[in-house]
């Protein structure tokens, strides 16, 4: 055999040829590896509201929080994800009026009031009552459309894999304002709200709403709650919820229960340094014209009316003297004492004359009215033996709603009736929920009821019964 000798240069030499044949064989084996089928489509996980409420009040709200599968394609890199919206369901729109998330690699995204209200203008869309679309109906309504898109590397070129979501259609309204301006307040109802066994059993019936305030992130809710535990959930839904993990005052995302004792409660809600308090707080009428000075029960409840930033009260009273106190309490009172409609902390006794009347306190102004007024009232065996007492009277919160809480019946009937008379009163002849002019009489069983009369609109006025 012939000896072969290399220097030290030829060795080195073949070392590096071999390195560099085995890197461009690698180069070339990348692609072939990759190139995978996912193992499952990527879709919504999250289930969709049938409308989204829209509001310039509201539009640093989270509308919706989009939830998906994470995708598997069989290759030992990140799969990243693309959330796009569009008013276009082929999403061919002009780019001014799409929603687009970038790349992300988590497997959802939120979409905030903002941008669905960007979208609203794509389609034309506006909040005044007086405008209509070509057919008539209110222009207020419309739809649009997302998609999430599962994808390995840049999701780009002639050999990308990606797996695409079935398109998800949303109904968006934007919430017109009134004929007469709409919220004179500017405030809205927002999209958070309070739910638990202290307020609708876990969300048996709609959460008490939070309403925004003057600070961007700040909102509060006026509630009254029963013994039990809350917590604060975006959207009647458990997307996005918070609890108190260490009962300190500060928001915990899906943190623990809240626990809470019955009464009359102001919550605000602070998502810009995730904080909450909580505190008793209610209004109403004493005096010996209403419930002799608190020695005959409580004092009459006001209202938080969001529209006008107000709290009002539906109520009958007799020939005496009234003031206005919080939390059923004297430590906060407000009288008048120069019969001037003022709120004067401390004041005179205001005097007052038997009769029904809907009376408004304005904190913002200092001030208050009292005006006579047709008050729906509870009436029948299951509540006052067809009126041998009075009849329990509801308050108009918002323009054509009103409402009673805590409305102890018994078995038997009821119906409603304005001012104790029976020249207006209202049934319900189908047991269907719709309120009849003299219809027939409501059954119910005993128990403490949340009472809601929605007279809003005249053709079809509606009623529910919710017990507590």
């Amino acid at each position: 055999m012939k000896n072969i000798k290399l220097s030290i240069a030829q060795v080195f030499g073949a070392i590096i040829a071999l390195a560099l044949f085995t890197a461009c064989e690698n180069d070339d084996h990348v692609p072939e590896f990759t190139l995978q089928t996912a193992s499952e489509d990527v879709a919504f996980q999250n289930e969709f509201l049938s409308e989204y409420l829209l509001s310039d009040e509201t539009s640093d709200n989270i509308a919706e929080r989009f939830v998906w599968n994470p995708v598997d394609f069989g290759v030992p890199t990140e799969v990243s994800y693309q959330l796009e919206g569009s008013i276009s369901e082929n999403f061919d729109a002009d780019g001014a009026y799409q929603f687009d998330s970038g790349t992300l690699s988590t497997t959802n995204a939120s979409v905030t009031v903002s941008q669905l209200l960007t979208m609203a203008e794509g389609l034309g869309l506006d909040d005044d009552p007086a405008t209509t679309d070509e057919e008539g109906a209110p222009n207020n309504t419309g739809t649009v459309y997302f998609k999430v898109t599962a994808f390995v590397g840049s999701g780009e070129g002639t050999d990308a894999v990606s797996t695409e979501s079935e398109v998800a259609a949303l109904t968006i309204t934007l919430v017109e304002k009134s004929s007469e301006g709409g919220s004179s307040s500017g405030i809205e109802i927002s999209s958070w709200g309070v739910v638990g066994s202290g307020y609708n059993d876990w969300g048996a019936f709609e959460d008490a709403p939070f309403y925004t305030t003057d600070t961007n992130g700040v909102y509060v809710a006026y509630v009254n709650l029963l013994d039990g535990e809350i917590k604060f959930r975006e959207n009647n839904a458990w997307d996005s919820d918070f609890g108190d993990n260490d009962a300190d005052g500060t928001l915990d995302a899906g943190g623990a229960n809240i626990a809470v004792t019955a009464g009359d409660y102001k919550i605000t809600l602070n998502l810009n340094d995730n904080t909450y308090t909580m505190e008793e707080y209610s209004w109403g009428v004493v005096g010996s014209g209403y419930n002799d000075w608190g020695g005959a029960g409580p004092d009459a409840k006001f209202f938080y009316d969001y529209t006008t930033d107000t709290f009002k009260v539906g109520v009958e009273l007799m020939d005496g003297e009234i003031k206005f106190r919080m939390n059923n309490e004297w430590a906060t009172d407000f009288g008048d004492t120069g019969v001037d409609g003022i709120l004067d902390a401390g004041g005179d006794n205001i005097a007052v004359t038997a009769g029904y009347y809907m009376i408004t306190l304005d904190f913002n102004a200092g001030t208050y009215t009292m005006e006579a007024a047709d008050i729906w009232g509870v009436v029948g065996s299951g509540y006052n033996d067809w009126g041998a007492t009075n009849d329990y009277m509801l308050t108009e919160v918002n323009p054509g709603i009103w409402v009673a809480e805590n409305v102890e019946l018994m078995d038997g009937e009821i119906k409603f009736r304005i001012n104790e008379a029976w020249d207006t009163d209202y049934g319900d002849t189908g047991a269907d929920g719709i309120l009849d002019a003299g219809g027939d009489n409501i059954a119910v069983t005993a128990g403490t009821y949340l009472i809601t009369l929605d007279l809003s609109d005249e053709g079809a006025p509606t009623y529910s019964l919710i017990a507590r």
